[in-house]
Formats: C-alpha cells, sequence, structure tokens
C-alpha cells in the first residue's frame, strides 16, 4: 500500500507581543498567519465507502485544525503566561487573550500546534509537517522525522 501526504492550509489574524525582547516584536503586534498541515497515512482501501482512497477527507482535517488551533488564536493577544496577569482585565480589546507557557514566537507556537495535533489526529495517520508563516516571507516549520 502507498503512503500519501495530504496537506491543507489555514489562515487566521492574532495579535502577539514577546515578553523582554530587545526589539519593536516587544510591542503589542499582529500577523495574518497561514498554517499548513501535513498528515501522512495510507488511503482507505474499501470499493465500498464513498471516501475510498482517502488518507482523510479534507473537510474532517478542516474540522480538526479549526477546532483545536484556528478558532482558539484566531483575533486573540497571544501573550506568555507571566505577562497576562499584568494586562488590563475587562478593558475592551482584551477579552480574547490567550496565555501560553512559553514565549510566542513562530517557532514555539509551531511546536506547539504540532503537539497539539499528533494527540488529536485519528488513528493510522500521522502528523508528517507543521509550517507557520508569521509572515509573507518569514515561517517555521516542524517536521515528525526531526522529532521522532
Amino acid at each position: 500500500m502507498s503512503i500519501v501526504r495530504v496537506m491543507r492550509e489555514f489562515r487566521f489574524e492574532m495579535a502577539h507581543m514577546l515578553e523582554g525582547y530587545d526589539g519593536l516584536c516587544s510591542h503589542i503586534h499582529g500577523h495574518s498567519y497561514r498554517l499548513f498541515v501535513t498528515v501522512q497515512g495510507t488511503p482507505l482501501q474499501d470499493e465500498t465507502s464513498p471516501k475510498n482512497g482517502m488518507t482523510i477527507d479534507f473537510g474532517e482535517l478542516k474540522r480538526l485544525v479549526n477546532g483545536l488551533i484556528v478558532e482558539r488564536f484566531d483575533h486573540s493577544l497571544v501573550v506568555r503566561r507571566s505577562l497576562a496577569g499584568r494586562l488590563p482585565a475587562g478593558l475592551p480589546g482584551f477579552e480574547r487573550v490567550v496565555a501560553v507557557d512559553y514565549q510566542p514566537t513562530c517557532e514555539n507556537m509551531a511546536v506547539d500546534f504540532a503537539s497539539v495535533l499528533r494527540a488529536a489526529l485519528p488513528a493510522g495517520l500521522r502528523l508528517y509537517s507543521l509550517r507557520l508563516h508569521e509572515t509573507a516571507s518569514s515561517c517555521a516549520e516542524w517536521f515528525a522525522d526531526d522529532n521522532d
């Protein structure tokens, strides 16, 4: 049986700030993120199934990634947990603050997203790679082969 990789792209808007950073990224600023998720598996071999030949239904992959990542981070402000308590609670515009246990760099978010997705993928599927674009020309990549 053949192994096939399936990729889907997701987009979301998110603000963040890097606590203690020595440059402009120490200020609240936003990006238009593009997330590419590639899963690997063996396509279904069941002539009686309408999903015959699918590694994963693209709609199922969309629901999974949207539910675990996009809906949580889209139009949010992501900050390190140590900083979250110092933000103006209750002030309009600060309703969607996501506190994380790491500096919210593109690299750290890619690792976090990969961890979340690996734990949630259906049996028989493997997260092959994840690429998170913070800008049109800058991204972080995570590969299973580098992390197994």
